[in-house]
């Protein structure tokens, strides 16, 4: 390992944590400084070259595949790097935040993969930040148990070969952590911090279990962004004296710039990557922000009538296979985010037939595996998969050569039959609210009527109720969306949750802020990228 200059990082605005220092060691420190020094400034022009994306897209009103890369696309030799024992197999994979008792419940899952998130599934406070590193350690060191103060109830991990494969997702390259700044003020990317701090700590310790580094790359925009993240993980384990390719990244397609680029996006990688994921949620959230402003063609209806059998769905979902698999990389499906009620069995009952037959066209279109947010679906996705792969380990083999997506399909929204209603507005305004409220309470995974929320599925709300006020829509009562009419559904639900939980509870929340910064990033003329940017400002920790 490199000796470590002294580090000019500070921690700023932030009380100190019970352990922090074990996660902030003068190495570790260093270590994120250099990232920093060497990569924010290329990470600062690619955000720069985000805007200018999206201007063109803005005049344009489409997208098509890159002219400049079309010799990687149709060049067959090349592939990724076979893949590592620990993610070969990967049928269901868990998702949810690092806090202590999430931490030990997915990693005794059953699922192979646990995708443990500081990403949209984490406010990022300073404590989950921080802690969510001292957790992961913890758990490597099986020095880890839980117990709830409310029941009574204690956890603890199950036995090694029992335990999923964790891949990390950090926080995108657009945010920032505040808490950790420079010698002139600037803050340290928030995707910096939580891969340098984890790679840092966790890099040699996984070796030693017999897996490695491993990592989700989240809201990626194009095949430079993975370039980016690919010099990071270079200079990263040479660094700490590991060998070049230990690391491995599965990037989400969960951008619509993203989609036109799969193939550049594994090339770019090709030496640590391990697949890709299609994010669903970001994806539909993507296509709304990128083509917001393109008229009635490019007018999502309601979020939930927006199936995976939808045409443009479809044939993402089917490029990403297709691509993957003649690369010799994972094709990992969407989320299945419903919640099991303890309390409504014919609830559980319709959703889980709907999660099973979601995953079973996943498994029979090619995916290797699959997202699941709750364990009690852990089975039925295994089951899913079990059925198609039997005993091997993925089906990398099945190479969808019948499947033909040009440039037009992957944005051909018109082709959707259903279109906006009234209840789609008032959920868009209900989740957005309660969603918003948690978050900025510090929880940034929340389940809001039997369906797990996070950053993804509240920026489609806010982004629904933008697009929908822009174009003017008419929903299915008559009703033109204005603001006028979203601040009506806005304030009759705040007075519904006041209603429902009593003046102390409404009081002690974040509801009126939460409602005031819904209606902000869902009606300002100037569209926020992301709403968790000026939500950030507002969290407190």
């Amino acid at each position: 390992m490199s000796a470590p200059a002294p580090s000019s990082l500070a921690v700023v605005d932030a009380e100190p944590l019970p352990r922090q220092e074990e996660v902030l060691t003068d190495a570790a420190l260093a270590f994120v400084a250099e990232l920093h020094r060497r990569f924010t400034p290329r990470r600062d022009e690619l955000l720069a070259r985000r805007a200018e994306r999206r201007a063109e897209i803005a005049r344009t009103s489409t997208l098509d595949f890159l002219p400049e890369t079309a010799a990687i696309r149709a060049d067959d030799s090349w592939r990724v790097a076979p893949s590592p024992a620990a993610l070969n197999d990967r049928r269901v994979e868990i998702t949810g935040p690092t806090d202590r008792k999430m931490t030990i419940n997915a990693l005794n899952s059953g699922a192979r993969i646990w995708l443990a998130d500081f990403e949209d599934a984490s406010a990022p406070t300073w404590e989950n930040v921080i802690l969510g590193q001292l957790n992961l350690a913890d758990a490597y060191t099986r020095n880890i148990d839980f117990t709830d103060a409310a029941s009574g109830k204690s956890y603890a991990l199950k036995a090694d070969e029992e335990l999923a494969t964790v891949v990390m997702r950090p926080r995108g390259w657009h945010l920032s952590e505040r808490h950790l700044v420079d010698a002139d003020g600037t803050p340290v990317p928030g995707a910096l911090v939580d891969f340098g701090l984890y790679f840092f700590h966790n890099a040699q310790r996984l070796i030693d279990l017999g897996k490695g580094p491993y990592f989700y790359l989240p809201k990626t925009e194009s095949h430079l962004e993975a370039r980016l993240w690919n010099e990071v993980f270079v200079f990263a384990q040479d660094y700490v004296g590991i060998p070049q390719g230990t690391v491995r990244a599965t990037v989400l397609i969960e951008t619509i710039t993203a989609a036109y680029e799969m193939d550049e996006i594994l090339y770019e990688l090709r030496d640590h990557a391990s697949g890709l994921n299609a994010g669903r949620w970001d994806y539909l959230f993507s296509i709304i922000k990128n083509f917001r402003d393109g008229g009635e063609k490019f007018v999502l209806p309601d979020r939930n009538a927006v199936t995976m059998t939808a045409p443009f769905m479809r044939a993402y979902t089917e490029l990403l296979v297709r691509t993957c698999h003649k690369r010799g990389a994972h094709a990992i499906g969407g989320m299945a985010a419903f919640i099991p009620s303890r309390r409504d069995p014919e609830v559980n009952k319709v959703a889980f037939e709907k999660v099973r037959a979601d995953k079973d066209r996943e498994a029979g279109d090619g995916f290797d595996g699959s997202w699941v947010a709750h364990p009690d679906l852990v089975p039925i996705a295994l089951a899913s998969f079990d059925k198609v792969l039997g005993d091997r380990p993925n089906q990398k083999d099945r190479l969808r050569e019948d499947v033909d997506v040009r440039a037009a399909d992957l944005i051909a929204v018109d082709s959707l039959e259903a279109k906006p209603t009234y209840a789609g507005l008032v959920n868009a305004v209900q989740v957005g609210i309660r969603y918003i409220e948690a978050w900025l309470r510090g929880l940034g995974a929340v389940a809001i009527f039997n369906l797990m929320e996070d950053a993804a599925t509240a920026e489609i709300s806010r982004s629904q109720i933008w697009q929908w006020t822009n174009a003017g829509v008419i929903l299915d009562n008559g009703e033109r969306v204005t603001a006028e009419l979203a601040r009506k559904v806005a304030a009759e639900d705040l007075a519904e949750i006041h209603a429902e939980i009593g003046e102390e509870a409404f009081t002690a929340g974040h509801w009126q802020q939460a409602h005031d910064l819904l209606l902000s990033v869902s009606l300002d003329a100037d569209y926020a990228d992301f709403l968790t940017l000026p939500a950030y400002e507002q969290l407190k920790g």
